[in-house]
């Protein structure tokens, strides 16, 4: 392995933390905590989901993906992924011009897959069952 370039992103939802890494000259195989992706992920939409950057920039082929999660569910991992992964990438192409018309920040922004999801639990109050669900109210 003489002089490999690695790109690097992390990605976060909810709980979840996500560190990939994406390898260049690869098959396309995406791993997950050492896992091949269709073994761990539970359902097929989830894995269409965190390929959705990969495949907006057609670079589906050109990588192998090796990815490090932690935290959360699976919904919440996957949308780490995806960001991770549209990270990289926008690193990657970090020599082209990004506003010139076939960057990929150019492609990845109007998709919505650079934008963190800032969407997290609310806490749970005092008084309260949950966040916001009161006691059932009785009048006698």
């Amino acid at each position: 392995m003489a002089n490999k370039k690695f790109y690097y992103g992390t990605g976060k939802r909810k709980t979840s933390i996500a560190k990939v890494k994406l390898i260049p000259s690869g098959s396309g195989k995406i791993t997950v905590n050492g896992k091949d992706v269709n073994e761990y992920l539970p359902y097929e939409t989830l894995v269409l989901d965190l390929t959705q950057p990969l495949d907006v920039t057609n670079t589906r082929d050109i990588f192998d993906v090796e990815v490090t999660v932690k935290g959360g569910g699976f919904s919440g991992q996957t949308g780490a992924i995806r960001l991770g992964i549209a990270r990289a990438l926008l690193e990657y192409d970090s020599t082209t011009a990004s506003d010139s018309e076939n960057s990929f920040r150019k492609l990845l922004k109007p998709e919505g897959f650079i934008t963190r999801d800032a969407r997290i639990k609310e806490r749970k109050k005092p008084g309260l069952k949950k966040a916001r669900r009161a006691p059932q109210f009785s009048k006698r």
